[in-house]
């Protein structure tokens, strides 16, 4: 018999080394776990028990329980009720954050520099980066999740997206947005819905291996019995990009008054000449300088390690299967 130390930090036990087994093969324990042997005073990992290698080595990712495929595996997981502690989240990720810093901000400075090198080319860049999105994220996932997992990893995971998975991580990434996208055109309140409806469809696929369809159906089904819960974790956990963001418009929004006035007064057809010159002007007005701009791209990039380790803090709460209950 054995006890071990949850995931919350709890006692959990005594439980028999065939429970220990399936945990490992379901992925709620890894080598690192803490384990009392019944009769003993000390906690090892859970690596240091001989009898638990071949468990330990059989564990590949973090996935479904063998026994059940993906669709039986989602059933079961939208029977048991959703839970999100947004303060246990925020504060985890802090955690987190401060054990693994220079491993977290590196692997998220390898997909913030390739945003910013593909937003340096305008249009195509952008256009480039939004279909990969889904694949650097799932990387980033990767990442995060291993290491919330007391599981190895290093800044090259990044990149595990184009490893495994790759079509699904894009797709999943691509149609999230541009549906969120589209019905924001539409009408706001819908767009924010589907966006943070479908905030896990990349973990889900590169984490699950879930097709990307079914895993942006999952999130969404799960997240809307607790949308108002993970909206507000998003929130707090981005709320020095989302203030930058929003001081951002109001000034571009102030510097072209001017031309929404010009394309409004009555009278004379609006000089067009006049108003694109107004356009290409209204960065310089709102006095958006390189500096300034520098500066929001920090903002953002210091801003992600801790807002996305709070997301799949969350993440974990709703999809990962939770610490067993006391006897």
């Amino acid at each position: 018999m054995y006890k071990i130390i949850g995931g919350d930090q709890r006692e959990y036990g005594p439980v028999t080394a065939e429970e220990l087994r399936q945990w490992i093969a379901e992925g709620r324990l890894s080598a690192q776990s803490l384990i009392q042997a019944e009769g003993s005073a000390e906690w090892k990992p859970l690596s240091a028990y001989p009898e638990f290698a071949e468990a330990l080595g059989a564990q590949s990712h973090y996935g479904p329980a063998p026994s059940l495929d993906a669709k039986a595996w989602s059933a079961q997981l939208l029977e048991r009720p959703p839970e999100v502690r947004v303060g246990d989240c925020l504060a985890r990720s802090w955690d987190l954050l401060r054990d693994n810093f220079s491993l977290l901000l590196g692997a998220c400075f390898l997909v913030w520099l390739i945003e910013t090198l593909c937003q340096s080319f305008a249009l195509v860049g952008s256009t480039v980066y939004l279909v990969l999105s889904g694949v650097l994220y799932g990387g980033l996932s990767t990442v995060f999740l291993n290491r919330l997992r007391d599981r190895p990893a290093s800044v090259g995971d990044a990149f595990a997206g184009f490893r495994q998975g790759f079509a699904q991580l894009l797709l999943a990434g691509f149609v999230s947005y541009l549906l969120s996208w589209l019905a924001c055109c539409c009408l706001i309140l819908p767009g924010i819905y589907l966006f943070v409806a479908w905030l896990f469809s990349v973990p889900l696929v590169a984490d699950r291996g879930l097709e990307f369809w079914s895993a942006m159906e999952l999130s969404r089904r799960t997240v809307t019995r607790v949308w108002f819960q993970v909206f507000a974790l998003f929130v707090l956990a981005f709320l020095p990009m989302l203030l930058m963001s929003v001081f951002i418009q109001v000034k571009m929004t102030l510097a072209t008054m001017p031309v929404m006035h010009s394309l409004l007064s009555p009278g004379a057809p609006p000089d067009l000449a006049r108003v694109m010159e107004l356009l290409r002007q209204a960065p310089q007005t709102a006095k958006l300088t390189p500096a300034f701009l520098i500066a929001a791209k920090l903002v953002f990039l210091f801003n992600l390690p801790f807002g996305l380790g709070a997301l799949l803090a969350a993440y974990e709460n709703l999809f990962g299967p939770r610490p067993p209950s006391p006897p």
